[in-house]
């Protein structure tokens, strides 16, 4: 895992991404935010499972159609599994050593 600061490559209302194996922030203050860092790591680990490319193709087709269902961006997107369990997770710092694999899936629905 390498956490990069790049101000400008991070897109509008969102404060740092994951794309395996790096995590990128806006401000370099995140980098100290632990919950957040977890988060990502949840990230991480989801990337891993699926192979990293796939994962990218669920998450947009999920959001898209779950876009299409409530046409609300924010909704939309605190709705996708893999950000329900990150978000769910985020201030527990040991459930990646406890997480079984594909664990996002409980949260589909």
């Amino acid at each position: 895992m390498y956490i990069i600061v790049l101000k400008y490559l991070v897109p509008k209302k969102i404060i740092g991404l994951t794309i395996f194996p790096f995590i990128i922030v806006k401000d370099k203050k995140l980098k100290l935010d632990k919950v957040f860092i977890n988060h990502e790591k949840i990230h991480l680990r989801q990337q891993l499972e699926l192979l990293i490319l796939p994962f990218f193709v669920w998450y947009f087709l999920e959001f898209f159609f779950r876009f299409m269902i409530c046409l609300n961006w924010s909704k939309s997107y605190r709705s996708i599994s893999f950000e329900k369990e990150a978000y769910c997770n985020e201030m527990n710092f040991n459930y990646l050593e406890k997480r079984t694999l594909y664990r996002f899936l409980k949260y589909i629905i």
